[in-house]
């Protein structure tokens, strides 16, 4: 599997290839589209991710090979777009991989910062908090 850098180098050449961000919001939005439903049961307030203005949740699923695999969902499409740039970027790494990854930097080089309004940034810090919390104590196990 390609590492976190080649994952970031990928998603921005495809952010590169659509031009405007009215078309690269779509692309998001397709990114959403594309996620595995949580089941009723996964979205509880263990899952939930505080911070997002709307609804996000995040399960982490610890594998075999000392990687962690994460799957979200939102009720928002947008925002489950954003999930998808995030599950691409750092699901199945290993918790080191995941905390030595400069997510400011990641979302500057899409665009992402500039694009977004405060509280989607916001949302999206809170999920890539959450992921960090995550690997931090899957480090520590």
């Amino acid at each position: 599997m390609a590492g976190i850098d080649d994952a970031l180098s990928e998603l921005a050449d495809e952010f590169d290839l659509l031009g405007d961000w009215e078309e690269r919001y779509r692309y998001v939005i397709e990114l959403g589209k594309d996620l595995a439903p949580l089941s009723d049961a996964e979205r509880n307030d263990l899952t939930k991710v505080r911070g997002c203005a709307s609804q996000v949740w995040l399960v982490t699923e610890p594998q075999a090979d000392g990687t962690l695999r994460f799957r979200g969902d939102s009720d928002a499409h947008i925002v489950s777009g954003l999930i998808g740039i995030v599950l691409r970027l750092y699901s199945r790494r290993t918790p080191a991989e995941i905390l030595a990854f400069d997510a400011k930097a990641a979302f500057d080089k899409l665009g992402l910062s500039g694009a977004l309004s405060s509280q989607r940034s916001n949302g999206l810090a809170s999920m890539v908090a959450r992921i960090r919390r995550d690997a931090e104590l899957a480090q520590a196990a």
